[in-house]
């Protein structure tokens, strides 16, 4: 699946906004572009009233990114937009994006995250659950190695 170049606009808008640089997790759009080439890679975007297909970049709240082998899907990057966060936004779409993935088949969902990272209220409150952690595999600016949390979902 590739991307429209309005829609990659739209997912690096968020992006260079939603990720704190202190911990190297956002992509640059050539790791999008190219990810999206791979078969069976899908992406989602939201704008500020939970809709789906925003109008253009800047009423783009947030993206989810993932990708399935077989009948599991991995969540790789999901985000919304500082200025849009604590409205339910994020809720909005990783529901669309769970439900989505259960109309297509889909198993288990999997995602990994940086240990202490907010999200994790987020994906327990829709059932995600802990079976490993990556010791020390981000690294913060200063140096600091933080644990990756891998989280899984049965549907």
């Amino acid at each position: 699946m590739s991307a429209p170049v309005e829609d990659l606009d739209r997912i690096m808008a968020v992006m260079t906004t939603a990720f704190p640089p202190d911990y190297g997790e956002a992509w640059n759009r050539r790791q999008v572009s190219d990810s999206l080439l791979i078969g069976r890679t899908r992406y989602g975007l939201i704008d500020a009233q939970g809709r789906p297909d925003p109008v253009d970049a800047s009423s783009t709240a947030g993206f989810f990114l993932s990708r399935s082998i077989f009948d599991e899907e991995e969540l790789l990057l999901f985000a919304i937009a500082p200025a849009c966060r604590r409205k339910g936004l994020g809720d909005c779409l990783l529901r669309r994006f769970i439900d989505e993935a259960r109309e297509m088949g889909m198993s288990r969902i999997f995602l990994e995250m940086r240990e202490g990272n907010p999200a994790g209220i987020l994906y327990r409150k829709h059932g995600f659950q802990q079976v490993g952690i990556r010791p020390g595999y981000y690294r913060s600016l200063e140096g600091d190695r933080i644990s990756a949390i891998s989280q899984e979902l049965r549907l």
